[in-house]
C-alpha cells in the first residue's frame, strides 16, 4: 500500500513537472510583438535576445523576432523575411546569430529617434561594434508610436577577446 502511494505521488509529480515545462517552454517561444509601450533601448534588447538565441525554440525564431521590430521602410530596404533571413546569415550580419553576448548604450535619444551603440561577443569570440537606430512609428495604424528599428550600421571588427 505504502509503495503504491509513493509511486502515485511520484507520478503526480513528473505529470506537474511536464505540464508546468511545457507551459514556460511555450510561453518563451512566443514572438514579441511591437506596441506602444515598449521603449527604445527594450526594442533593441528583444531584438539582441532574439538573434542571440537564433534557434531556439525553432529555426529562425530570432531572425523572426528581430523583423517583427523592423520599421516598415527598413522592410522595403531589406526585401521580404526571406530576403532579410539571407541578409542576416551572410557574411555582413552573421556575427549576430547565435551570439554570446551584448553590450547596449545610448547614444542619442529624442521624442522620435533612438541610437545606440551595440557590442557583441560572436560565437568566435570577437567582438563586433554597431550602430543600432529606432524611430518612433507616426503613421497611422496598428504600429502607431511603436518604437521600431530603421538602421544597423556595418559591423567594426574590434579584435578577438582571447
Amino acid at each position: 500500500m505504502y509503495l503504491s502511494k509513493l509511486l502515485n505521488s511520484k507520478l503526480k509529480f513528473l505529470a506537474y513537472f511536464l505540464i508546468f515545462f511545457l507551459f514556460f517552454s511555450k510561453l518563451g517561444a512566443e514572438t514579441i510583438k511591437p506596441n506602444n509601450g515598449i521603449e527604445p533601448f527594450q526594442v533593441v534588447k528583444i531584438q539582441l535576445r532574439g538573434l542571440m538565441n537564433n534557434d531556439n525554440p525553432k529555426t529562425d525564431h530570432g531572425i523572426e523576432q528581430t523583423w517583427e521590430f523592423a520599421h516598415p521602410k527598413n522592410k522595403k530596404f531589406t526585401g521580404p523575411l526571406d530576403n532579410f533571413k539571407l541578409m542576416l546569415k551572410g557574411n555582413l550580419y552573421s556575427m549576430l546569430l547565435n551570439h554570446k553576448d551584448h553590450k547596449v548604450i545610448e547614444v542619442f535619444l529624442s521624442d522620435e529617434i533612438a541610437t545606440f551603440e551595440v557590442t557583441v561577443l560572436d560565437f568566435e569570440k570577437n567582438y563586433y561594434k554597431f550602430k543600432w537606430q529606432v524611430e518612433k512609428y507616426i503613421n497611422e495604424g496598428p504600429l502607431k508610436d511603436c518604437w521600431l528599428t530603421t538602421a544597423v550600421s556595418q559591423p567594426i571588427p574590434l579584435g578577438s577577446s582571447i
